[in-house]
C-alpha cells in the first residue's frame, strides 16, 4: 500500500486541510474505498498512528480515506466551519478526482470511533444511496441526549457547534430521527450497519438506546459488545473485524 498525505483548499470550509490516504499501489477505478472518521480529540493522522489500518487494509485491498474535521461533530458548526457539507459533498468529489477509487455505491464504506461513529452513522443514514456499510466504534450515538444535558466537559464544544441552549431533536443532526426517517422512506436501499462498544465505555448506554431504536425500526443492525472502555488497543483490533465485515 502507498501512504498519501494530501493537503488542500477547501471551498466549503475556507482553509487548507488535511488527509491521510491508503492507497493500493495499483489502484483500479473500482477499488474498495473506507472514509475513516476520527474521534473527538483527534485528526486526520491517528487512524494511521494508533492502528494497524494500514496493514488490514492491505489484506482486504481497500483504499482508506482519513480526513480531518476538528470538534466539529461533523456538523454545519454555528460558531465554525461547515463540516457537515464538507464531509458529506465536497470531500468525495475531491478523492474521486485526486484518486482512482470507486464511484459505485456498494464499494463504499464510512466508519469512525467515538465522535467519528457518530459521523460515519449520520453519513450512511441520510445518505444509503452512497453507501453500502458503515460501523461505529464506541460511537456518540445519542448526541441529541449529549446536546440537552451537555455535561461540563463538553460544555463549550457542544455550545459552539449548535449554539447556546440548541435542541437538536428531530433534526438532521440527530441518529435517532435519521433512523426512524429511512425506515419511512423505502425510496433507497438500507445501509448495513456495524457498531461496537465496550461495557466499561462511558457510551455504553448510548450505544444500548441506539441499538434498541435501530432493532425497532428494521434497521439492517450488527451489534457486538465486549469487555472494555474507550480504548485504542480495542478499536485497533476491531477495526480489522470491521474491514473484514464490509468486504465479505
Amino acid at each position: 500500500m502507498a501512504l498519501l498525505q494530501c493537503t488542500f483548499l477547501s471551498d466549503t470550509l475556507g482553509l487548507m486541510t488535511e488527509i491521510t490516504v491508503v492507497l493500493p499501489e495499483s489502484p483500479v477505478p473500482d477499488t474498495p474505498c473506507l472514509y475513516l472518521l476520527h474521534g473527538l480529540s483527534d485528526d486526520h493522522s491517528v487512524w494511521h498512528r494508533r492502528t494497524s489500518v494500514e496493514r488490514y487494509a492491505t489484506e482486504s485491498g481497500i483504499a482508506v480515506i482519513m480526513p480531518s474535521c476538528g470538534r466539529s461533530f461533523y456538523a454545519n458548526m454555528t460558531g465554525g466551519g461547515n463540516y457537515w457539507t464538507y464531509i458529506s459533498e465536497e470531500l468525495p468529489k475531491r478523492v474521486k478526482a485526486f484518486f482512482p477509487i470507486t464511484k459505485d455505491r456498494e464499494q463504499t464504506f464510512v466508519a469512525g470511533n467515538s465522535m467519528g461513529g457518530y459521523g460515519a452513522f449520520k453519513l450512511a443514514l441520510r445518505f444509503p444511496d452512497r453507501y453500502a456499510a458503515a460501523a461505529s466504534l464506541s460511537g456518540v450515538l445519542d448526541l441529541a441526549r449529549w446536546v440537552k444535558t451537555q455535561p461540563n466537559r463538553f460544555n463549550p464544544d457542544l455550545e459552539y457547534i449548535f449554539g447556546p441552549h440548541a435542541d437538536i431533536t428531530g433534526s438532521g443532526d440527530d441518529l435517532m430521527a435519521c433512523a426512524a426517517e429511512l425506515h419511512r422512506n423505502d425510496l433507497h436501499p438500507k445501509p448495513r450497519l456495524y457498531q461496537w462498544c465496550g461495557t466499561q465505555d462511558f457510551l455504553y448506554s448510548d450505544n444500548v438506546r441506539f441499538r434498541e431504536h435501530a432493532h425497532s425500526t428494521g434497521l439492517n443492525l450488527t451489534y457486538e459488545e465486549s469487555s472494555g472502555g474507550h480504548d485504542w488497543g480495542l478499536w485497533d483490533r476491531r477495526i480489522c473485524q470491521v474491514l473484514q465485515w464490509f468486504t465479505k
